[in-house]
């Protein structure tokens, strides 16, 4: 059985790079391409590399027994293709697994050139043919094309699920240029001194932090043109939105210093903006949390006045751009099937989870279910116990009203019993048991999938 993945972000690419490694035979189609000469792109990404990160370079936390290492770990058994890169192509970033986009890019982009059993095809789908002699041969198809989903697409999605799409707009951090950052008025520290110190930190006082506020407050939004109700991703809001739910909102959020105290004074600072490495060569450094919807000239102005960016030049201003997703709850099955369509899979954002460990997430267990389909067997799907279980069972069992796509957190995995709940007072303690149980769920099934595909985990 042929199997056709369609989107080249990241769940497409892993979905393509497991189904293949599985032994299958896989289409992976991607709309972005060179046209006469010129790349045909999206509104928010710029080159036609799969894998391209278009906001952060931070694939989360590396801490022990925090919920994205954990999905990171069964990620890593299962044999993730995207993940191994990002762990190859690692640039410092504290207790974070942050990737050098570049680099990252590149490779995944090795990965599919050099797999045999994956065909590229560069042109836009527009149609979702179920399975029949007017199919093409594709017995499966994986929908994987992110939040940018084109228009087309989505009206074909729209009439196949027979539900409209939900929307939320979701926003790019600002990148600077790193030998234009004053390293007098800065510091290197992690928060609470987690890893190593590869943040540059820009502290202000609560002088400089009033100047700041009162210039993003007054700041012009970028233009819109259909986006007069935009609905942002909670988790992601832009920095002038969270500034006008009150003062002191940016210091409790993306500007927090706790944690960070100036080694120079042996103080904490009033607020402090975070500065990430992009690459290994690390001449390039994102604005951690600022991604913001203004127009670039005020973006500027504001961002100078950021302690140490005085003279900031800036690679990349924020943006906006929609995501696009669906009624997951209503629509999916565990295994990632559409209920009405079991030949038609869904993976990444556009199936209702967010960020992009979690997208990769979604795309190896496409690409492990479809092979499994592939072989006319009916999928076992992850355990609801386990990380990666646990983020597909949200996106499949949430309240349709409510439903917001989610990133892996310790709300969405099992809670103890209630009799270790009330013994175990330590927090942390309670979520290394959680760790422990859902890793020795995971190891459980990965087993008999292992087993069944005869593949090594």
């Amino acid at each position: 059985m042929k199997i056709r993945v369609i989107g080249g972000g990241l769940a497409g690419p892993e979905a393509a790079l497991t189904a293949a490694r599985l032994g299958c035979q896989v289409d992976l189609y991607e709309m972005r391409a060179m046209v006469d000469g010129q790349p045909r792109l999206t509104p928010a990404h710029q080159t036609t590399d799969f894998g391209e990160l278009v906001c952060s370079n931070s694939l989360k936390s590396e801490s022990p027994n925090t919920a994205p290492w954990l999905l990171k770990q069964e990620m890593r058994k299962a044999g993730s293709a995207l993940l191994r890169i990002a762990d190859e192509t690692a640039v410092p970033a504290g207790h974070a697994l942050a990737v050098d986009r570049v680099e990252f890019s590149r490779r995944i982009s090795e990965a599919i050139a050099a797999e045999p059993a994956i065909r590229v095809i560069r042109e836009e789908v527009t149609q979702l043919e179920a399975p029949g002699p007017d199919a093409a041969g594709y017995g499966l198809t994986i929908l994987a094309t992110g939040p940018l989903t084109s228009d087309a697409l989505s009206g074909e999605i729209e009439r196949i699920t027979g539900s409209g799409r939900l929307a939320f707009y979701d926003s790019i951090s600002p990148i600077v240029d790193a030998e234009s950052i004053d390293m007098e008025r800065v510091y290197m520290a992690a928060r609470w001194d987690k890893g190593t110190a590869d943040y540059i930190n820009c502290p202000m006082d609560r002088e400089e932090f009033d100047r700041f506020l009162d210039a993003l407050l007054t700041a012009e939004a970028a233009e819109t043109k259909e986006w007069e109700k935009l609905e942002y991703f909670e988790g992601c809001l832009p920095i002038e939105i969270l500034a006008r739910r009150g003062r002191d909102t940016l210091r409790f959020g993306p500007m927090k210093p706790v944690g960070l105290r100036d080694p120079r004074t042996g103080k904490t600072p009033w607020a402090v903006v975070q500065l990430r490495k992009e690459n290994l060569r690390a001449d390039s450094y994102n604005l951690v949390g600022f991604q913001n919807h203004l127009k670039f000239g005020d973006q500027a102005r504001v961002l100078r006045l950021i302690p140490g960016l005085e003279n900031a030049r800036f690679l990349r201003y924020g943006q906006i751009h929609r995501n696009t997703y669906i009624q997951a709850p209503l629509l999916l099955d565990e295994t990632l099937r559409l209920r009405k369509a079991p030949w038609l899979m869904f993976a990444g954002q556009l199936s209702g989870v967010e960020g992009y460990t979690e997208s990769i997430a979604t795309g190896l267990l496409a690409g492990i279910y479809a092979a499994a389909l592939a072989r006319g067997e009916d999928p076992a799907a992850v355990p609801r116990a386990s990380g990666l279980g646990s983020l597909v069972h949200y996106i499949t069992h949430a309240d349709v009203k409510d439903f917001q796509p989610a990133n892996i957190t310790f709300d969405l995995l099992e809670p103890l019993e209630e009799e270790l709940r009330k013994k175990v007072r330590d927090k942390k303690e309670r979520h290394r048991m959680v760790c422990e149980r859902s890793l020795a769920a995971f190891d459980a099934w990965w087993a008999g999938v292992s087993a069944a595909q005869n593949c090594v985990g």
